[in-house]
């Protein structure tokens, strides 16, 4: 633990310790009404204050590290666009984690993994590092905070007394200053001074660690005992072969067509889809795991070694390629039957991005991988910020219109439960549905009394949308259970004794 521990920083700089007390006033500002733009806002100056702590280190930004910068960034606009909350929360997460990598400098495997839940360990170290930089500039310049507080009060007294006389004095200019500044109460003094704190942590921790991370690329795993070829190799060519097998069936089903195989096994064509797809994902997962372990017990005595090692792994990579393809196939069946979900867009997304891991630890086996776990972070915030940017709820909201254009098929019950970002596909389909489908998100997205800041995209979209045209269910059939396509469709069907079979 010795070669990991930080070392000391250096005295903190007046230019950290004010961006982190704008960090820390502005999310008691902007963050207790809601998710917006407010988080990008807030983040600009915490990343000013690591900045500002790395250049007294004598820390400079490399490549990578603006790489993580710019991408935790970047992955705070989803919050600022997206209404859903799946991707607002992964955004946020691999916002935290890119921030992480971006402070400590991360390139190895350790690194990537135990950075981010070591910036929790480092909040304590943060706070005394700000306390004990600020007792040392307020002991050695007391002569110079009075003119700076002097100043800052005369400045708010006048922009509070002109600011009132220009409000009362213009109905226009009035608005304009009670849409653009926060909403603070009396009332939400306690919820007010917690986010305060919060932001201070955080930003007192993300100076502290820029100026001195912790040095996790120095933790070691230790390498497992090489095995014999033979006893290292055998297993895994039974596990290639058994993958041959799989892909060659999967083939006689891709040229021979489904129908024999549905009236051999028995099941509908939309069970066949179901059941193959969560067992492929597993296996998708599963061999991530069995290359990782037996590249740790992998024989290395020399080039034939590497090539035994390089060859029996490239073509377990390769097939799983293949499986990937065919799971992601089995999805698109499944949707052809019951219509596009949250869950389904999820898992596969996450079959993809899988796909790609593979796809990297086979470049890796081939050119050398002391890339690849920056490679593979930098793919997963990739992924998460394309998964918000494209939103799930506006694919499934466009998928299934098109599905009822064409085949007159509808789960209103699902449709209600989306989010804002799913109004515009559904503000295309034909009355009583688009108002049966509009009329929860109508109810949950609410008036329009959240402030800018707070507000995403989508939600002012929805709500510009809803206001030229009403969601109006009075005297209207709104049959919420005639054609289910939730991730329950399958039970559902079963008790309404409707077939899903093709």
């Amino acid at each position: 633990m010795a070669e990991i521990k930080p070392v000391e920083p250096v005295a903190v700089r007046a230019a950290t310790l004010w961006s982190v007390l704008a960090t820390a006033l502005l999310s008691s500002l902007l963050l207790g009404e809601g998710l917006g733009v407010n988080l990008l806002i807030v983040a600009l100056p915490a990343a000013l204050a690591a900045y500002f702590a790395a250049r007294s280190a004598g820390r400079r930004p490399r490549p990578w590290t603006l790489v993580w910068a710019l991408g935790g960034l970047a992955l705070l606009v989803v919050p600022a666009l997206r209404d859903a909350g799946l991707p607002t929360f992964l955004a946020l997460v691999s916002a935290l984690a890119l921030g992480s990598l971006a402070l400590h400098g991360s390139r190895t495997w350790p690194g990537i993994l135990f950075g981010p839940p070591g910036l929790f360990w480092a909040i304590s170290r943060g706070v005394r590092w700000g306390w004990r930089g600020l007792r040392e500039r307020a002991e050695g310049s007391r002569g110079r905070w009075m003119p700076v507080i002097r100043t800052v009060v005369v400045a708010a007294v006048l922009l509070i007394v002109f600011g009132a006389l220009f409000a009362s004095a213009d109905a226009a200019f009035s608005d304009l200053i009670g849409e653009l500044s926060p909403d603070v109460s009396v009332s939400d003094g306690p919820w007010r001074f917690l986010l305060f704190v919060l932001g201070l942590l955080a930003a007192l921790t993300a100076a502290h660690t820029a100026a001195a991370p912790p040095r996790w690329d120095r933790a070691t795993v230790k390498e497992g005992r090489p095995r014999a070829r033979m006893e290292w190799a055998l297993p895994l060519i039974i596990l290639n072969l058994l993958f041959a097998a799989f892909i060659a069936v999967q083939l006689a089903v891709l040229f021979g067509g489904y129908d024999k195989i549905l009236r051999e096994t028995g099941l509908t064509y939309s069970e066949y889809a179901r059941q193959g797809f969560w067992q492929l994902l597993w296996v998708t997962l599963l061999v991530i795991l069995v290359v990782a372990l037996a590249r740790r017990w992998a024989p290395r005595d020399g080039a034939r070694d590497r090539t035994l090692v390089r060859v029996v792994l490239g073509v377990l990579c390769a097939l799983t390629l293949v499986v990937v393809v065919s799971t992601l196939r089995r999805m698109d069946l499944y949707v052809d039957a019951y219509g596009l979900t949250r869950l389904r867009v999820s898992v596969a997304a996450m079959e993809i991005w899988l796909g790609v891991v593979i796809v990297l630890i086979l470049v890796a086996g081939a050119v050398g991988g002391r890339w690849l776990p920056r490679a593979v972070a930098a793919s997963a915030g990739a992924a998460v910020l394309a998964f918000g940017l494209l939103s799930p709820d506006a694919l499934v909201a466009e998928r299934n219109q098109q599905r009822y254009e064409a085949s007159g098929k509808l789960d209103l019950v699902y449709l209600q439960e989306l989010s804002a970002d799913a109004v515009p596909a559904l503000d295309r389909l034909p009355e009583p549905a688009r108002s049966c489908a509009l009329a929860g998100i109508s109810r949950h997205l609410g008036g329009a009394a959240d402030p800018w800041y707070a507000t995403s995209w989508s939600e002012s979209r929805a709500r510009d949308i809803l206001a030229k045209r009403k969601v109006d269910t009075s005297g209207q059939s709104c049959d919420l259970t005639a054609v289910p396509f939730g991730d329950d469709a399958g039970e559902r069907d079963a008790n309404s004794g409707e077939s899903d079979s093709r």
